[in-house]
């Protein structure tokens, strides 16, 4: 019975192996992806919420030295609305929303490669201190900032190795 275990695995092996899951990321930092995201540049965002965005979509699509073949193009919405109420009205707990609309643009023609959301969320406790309120809303931002750039850069990423033309741009073929 153990035997007939052993080889029915051994028979399902190859069927397992083809179950259509590929990195994301194949060929490194030579890969078509990677090629891709190393040609995205980032067009300038309004406001303190609009660097700390910039600033983290920069430190997750380093240039890889080729001239620009997209921009993104990004609008903030950074909104802090009060959750919990104490018995004297003022507000114990807030949450921070940010949002971003993005369009992954070629650079040549102007047109619109990708239109997308991404967005999340985070509470924050409202303090005596107003200075620890403000330090907390503003870690709060950054941290946002960070988790919404992760988002946009792999929404990017699924859409560069899925086009083929974006892949062709880089000289290969996307996975199939």
């Amino acid at each position: 019975m153990k035997r007939l275990a052993i080889l029915g695995a051994l028979a399902l092996a190859p069927l397992l192996s083809g179950c259509g899951l590929h990195p994301l990321y194949a060929g490194g930092s030579s890969g078509p992806v990677a090629g891709a995201l190393g040609q995205v540049e980032i067009a300038p965002i309004a406001g303190k919420n609009g660097w700390l965005m910039a600033t983290a979509l920069r430190d997750r699509l380093p240039s890889n030295g080729a001239p620009a073949l997209y921009r993104i193009d990004i609008r903030l919405d950074d909104q802090i609305s009060g959750l919990g109420v104490r018995t004297d009205d003022s507000v114990s707990r807030e949450r921070r929303t940010l949002r971003a609309r993005y369009q992954l643009v070629r650079i040549g023609d102007n047109s619109v490669l990708l239109d997308a959301t991404a967005g999340s969320d985070a509470g924050i406790d409202v303090v005596r201190s107003e200075y620890a309120t403000i330090a907390a809303e503003n870690t709060a931002l950054e941290r946002l900032s960070a988790i919404v750039a992760d988002q946009i850069v792999a929404r990017i990423a699924l859409y560069a190795r899925n086009t083929p033309a974006v892949a062709a741009a880089q000289g290969t073929a996307p996975a199939k």
